[in-house]
């Protein structure tokens, strides 16, 4: 223990021991600075440096733009630019499946290619087996009575309250005689129709025209597109006077009839579409 306790007192009297730093002249040896000093003043000058140079080391890399120049470190300026363009990356890709859905549908109006629904037949199996409680079927007192009262009001406010089914009005884009139906069993999804020279093609309702142009089977060809995900297709036209792109008004002209095949005579084939699927479009409009 004494000879620990006598290192510990040598040690101490080394850190603290009074030294002197002399800088000498070489050529004169003229003393030009001194300084009284320990080791202990050193090691604290020391640590004190080391703390001041790492604080300020990570001031600079955390809150100046000088951090740029470290390797492996990236600009704010490039971080935003790099997750606006991931933003709009994003968004492109879903407009351009939108887009692809959408021209899937255009080609199918231009093919003919019809798809049916398809329903699974498990699915039909399972809902036979259950069984439905009748009595929860049965309207309640106050339910009845809401329903007498709606068709009391309607019985004698006809005119006041009746509103119509439909919001969306298809108007004939010509006048003429059918020769041939719509026959979804054949695969004709138009009619056609029989007309006089230079007959003016209206569009049947308000949209935006989506195709306009010649085609070696159909002569020129307008789709148009309108709300409810309806398309409306003129072929058989012998010229046109809109373009793509453009918005027409219900009734307004798009194209003329004319000859486009000499064995067929004077046409116009015209389909509708819903949502990619063929409809017949005797039941929406009167042509005749």
């Amino acid at each position: 223990m004494s000879k620990k306790k006598h290192k510990r007192k040598l040690l101490i009297q080394k850190l603290f021991n009074k030294r002197r730093l002399i800088v000498l002249n070489e050529d004169t040896f003229e003393e030009t600075f001194s300084l009284k000093l320990n080791l202990m003043n050193v090691f604290v000058v020391a640590t004190l440096g080391a703390i001041f140079l790492i604080g300020i080391t990570t001031y600079i890399i955390a809150f100046t733009p000088l951090r740029e120049y470290i390797p492996g470190y990236a600009s704010t300026k490039l971080k935003k630019e790099a997750t606006n363009l991931a933003i709009k990356s994003d968004s492109l890709e879903t407009y351009v499946k939108e887009n692809q859905a959408y021209i899937s549908s255009i080609k199918k109006v231009l093919t003919g290619e019809v798809e049916y629904t398809k329903f699974n037949k498990d699915s039909l199996i399972a809902a036979e087996k259950q069984v439905v409680d009748e009595s929860k079927l049965n309207a309640t007192k106050a339910e009845q009575e809401l329903h007498d009262q709606v068709m009391q009001e309607d019985k004698f406010n006809v005119f006041e309250s009746a509103k119509p089914k439909v919001s969306f009005v298809l108007f004939p884009p010509a006048q003429g005689k059918i020769i041939e139906k719509y026959n979804a069993a054949n695969k004709h999804l138009a009619v056609t129709l029989t007309l006089m020279n230079n007959t003016p093609i209206k569009a049947v309702a308000t949209g935006t025209i989506v195709f306009a142009d010649w085609t070696p089977s159909n002569g020129y060809v307008i789709i148009m597109r309108h709300q409810d995900g309806i398309l409306s297709v003129y072929k058989n036209l012998a010229s046109i006077t809109k373009k793509q792109g453009d918005t027409i008004r219900s009734g307004e002209v798009i194209a003329l009839a004319g000859t486009t095949n000499p064995n067929s005579g004077i046409t116009l084939h015209f389909e509708l579409w819903k949502d990619g699927f063929p409809i017949d479009p005797t039941q929406f409009i009167n042509f005749e």
